[in-house]
């Protein structure tokens, strides 16, 4: 998807806090903060980049695997959290880096602004003290841009990750137009986005995803769309836009 087609960037509303993009190489970053971060998020960006790919360039199966990797108890923090996470979920690590690089630089920024919204492909890491509304994009779906999840302000960060088997450039094996993870952790969020839309066939495999989503304490809720058909578990107010 180039960053013509980033549409989603309206999905999240915003107009009380100062909005921009940081770019390096592939990493996209739409960011929301209180105020201008964008030479830090620049650097925080270049950093966990380089973490990755030095890692990476000496430990290729790291970036290729669709299974867990052996976790690595010398490897940068970011690798080591996408290790944890993907290992539980049973996903490889790279299905989580959109929200790991997200949740490490929201992390990194949050003594700066105590609102903010980090989203890297779609995926968000936000903090916030007041209500706030994430449209959900599922593609040709009749319900695509018609739904938004209600995010309550809370004491802890949320990540909401989307995982696509119809749109994007996410690999995903399975059906879904859009499979919407809502979690504590921007990390486990994206990997878990992408093994549930692996699992979503068809509709009636709708509830069996929601079934293996209920597994793990970390997720707050789920929201999965196939078409016209769509399926909704945990803690998630859904509104008509």
């Amino acid at each position: 998807m180039d960053r013509g087609e980033r549409f989603y960037r309206r999905a999240c509303n915003s107009e009380d806090l100062l909005c921009y993009e940081v770019r390096y190489k592939e990493t996209d970053l739409f960011c929301c903060t209180k105020v201008d971060l964008k030479e830090l998020i620049k650097e925080r960006i270049l950093y966990y980049r380089n973490q990755i790919e030095e890692y990476i360039r000496t430990n290729p199966e790291f970036e290729y695997s669709l299974r867990p990797v052996e976790y690595d108890v010398l490897a940068p923090p970011i690798v080591k959290r996408m290790m944890q996470c993907s290992e539980r979920i049973g996903v490889g690590p790279m299905a989580t880096v959109a929200g790991a690089i997200a949740e490490h630089i929201g992390m990194d920024i949050g003594g700066l602004s105590d609102e903010l919204i980090i989203e890297n492909g779609g995926d968000i890491y936000l903090k916030t003290k007041k209500e706030r509304f994430v449209l959900l994009y599922a593609n040709d779906s009749p319900l695509s841009q018609k739904i938004a999840l209600r995010i309550k302000p809370k004491d802890h960060p949320y990540g909401i990750c989307t995982s696509s088997g119809t749109f994007g450039h996410s690999l995903s094996f399975g059906k879904a137009d859009a499979v919407c993870v809502l979690a504590k952790s921007a990390t486990f969020s994206d990997g878990l986005a992408t093994h549930l839309g692996n699992l979503v066939k068809n509709k009636d495999s709708i509830p069996y995803a929601i079934e293996e989503a209920r597994k793990f304490d970390e997720v707050i809720g789920v929201v999965i769309i196939l078409g016209k058909y769509m399926g909704v578990w945990g803690d998630v107010e859904l509104v008509k836009v």
